[in-house]
């Protein structure tokens, strides 16, 4: 899937080398990001097993994670929209990459915890800087098609991960795993020697103030616009960990599966997402955020109960290719939604706070999720994810300046 995402960014023939250059580099950061986050997810159970934790403890894992990524996202993100983007872009990754690499040396919860923490410092600053270059690289009514196909790069890490934990865990155990974290810190940094900072930082560097974190909710009608974008990356958090985190555990469990049987399913859930994203971002771009993420968000809140339906690995594969199309091919679709309703001087900081404030609460989805499955059904866990889809849908459509942003308008 990596070639082909590379082939397809070459294939833009209309765009310029740094064009070029900034989707690949955000890819292949946002590859190493989910990378990480799915190791997590593949080495849960044998974490669970080897450290003798509860489905909280572990839940809390992906929680403390998280909070990283709100400290590291609000710290880098200011620190971009003060001195610029590529540097910040490349500290961050040598941060959770390193990070990623330490948990190979975590025998015991509490540095399982720590390390964890300090990876979600590199990834939520990574983010924000990644979507805020595509944001300054590209015109407005293409921000969907590129923001999600950056995202992509995204679940090309995800299948490597998968594909990585098939054969590593099975032989060398869960702390090997994480080793892998490393390898591809030399590309990333090669690639991103090649780009430089956007026309639009330099002119509002020159021209105006730095922004500030306050300028977020500097108004009622702003506070509730950032409030209720917060609301619908939550839900989108909260959706992805269930789903990357625990249902890998429940397939395992539900059919028997091995570990690498449970990775089969996760590829073609990968897949679905990669595709949706494909599609969110023409529909977006077609559309407007106000239909397209409609549409998408009452698919996903359907499509959830489909995993109850699975009886084989036939009808597992389906649904969760069918899941993952509708529930994360929205992924990309949020960066390219924040960078047009806030200004070039508080960009980063914005799409960094509002991702990582859902990342942080989103993620304590993984603490409910292992308490129901502790002492309820899996039926449970997937009303409780599908309410909180119906409930991103009513943040969304409430939110006043998305009627304005039309293709018309772009």
């Amino acid at each position: 899937m990596e070639v082909f995402l590379m082939e397809t960014i070459s294939s833009h023939s209309s765009l310029n080398s740094t064009q070029k250059w900034t989707l690949a580099s955000t890819s292949a950061g946002f590859a190493l990001e989910h990378m990480d986050v799915m190791f997590v997810s593949f080495a849960l159970s044998s974490i669970i097993t080897t450290l003798h934790i509860t489905g909280a403890q572990a839940g809390l894992i992906s929680a403390i994670s998280n909070l990283g990524t709100l400290a590291g996202g609000l710290g880098f993100g200011l620190i971009a929209d003060h001195y610029g983007r590529i540097k910040v872009f490349t500290y961050t990754i040598f941060i959770f990459a390193f990070a990623t690499a330490a948990m190979a040396l975590a025998n015991n919860l509490a540095l399982v915890y720590l390390f964890r923490f300090l990876a979600g410092v590199g990834s939520g600053g990574e983010y924000g800087v990644g979507i805020t270059l595509i944001a300054e690289s590209f015109p407005a009514h293409t921000l969907g098609k590129f923001s999600s196909l950056a995202a992509i790069g995204g679940q090309c890490g995800a299948i490597l991960a998968a594909i990585a934990a098939a054969v590593i865990i099975p032989t060398l155990g869960w702390h090997a795993l994480f080793v892998f974290g490393l390898v591809p810190v030399a590309l990333i940094y090669f690639i991103r020697r090649h780009l430089h900072e956007s026309h639009a930082f330099l002119t509002a560097q020159a021209h105006r103030e730095p922004g500030k974190l306050r300028q977020l909710f500097a108004t009622p009608r702003l506070a509730y616009q950032t409030g209720a974008l917060m609301a619908m990356t939550t839900v989108q958090i909260a959706g992805y960990y269930g789903l990357m985190n625990w249902l890998p555990s429940i397939m395992q469990k539900r059919l028997g599966l091995t570990v690498s049987g449970s990775s089969l399913w996760m590829i073609a859930t990968i897949i679905g997402m990669s595709l949706g994203m494909l599609v969110f971002g023409h529909v977006l771009d077609q559309l407007g955020p106000r239909l397209a993420f409609a549409i998408f968000l009452i698919a996903a809140a359907i499509a959830l109960f489909g995993i109850l339906l699975t009886t084989n690995r036939l009808t597992l594969l389906v649904a969760g290719a069918t899941l993952g199309f509708f529930s994360d091919g929205m992924y990309g679709g949020y960066g390219a939604m924040v960078s047009r309703l806030y200004p070039t001087e508080i960009r980063t900081t914005a799409n960094n706070c509002i991702v990582n404030v859902g990342r942080l609460i989103g993620g304590f989805s993984s603490v409910i999720i292992g308490f129901l499955m502790d002492h309820g059904t899996l039926l449970m866990v997937m009303g409780f994810l599908s309410c909180l889809y119906l409930i991103s849908l009513v943040a969304m459509l409430s939110i006043p300046n998305l009627r304005h942003l039309t293709p018309k308008t772009a």
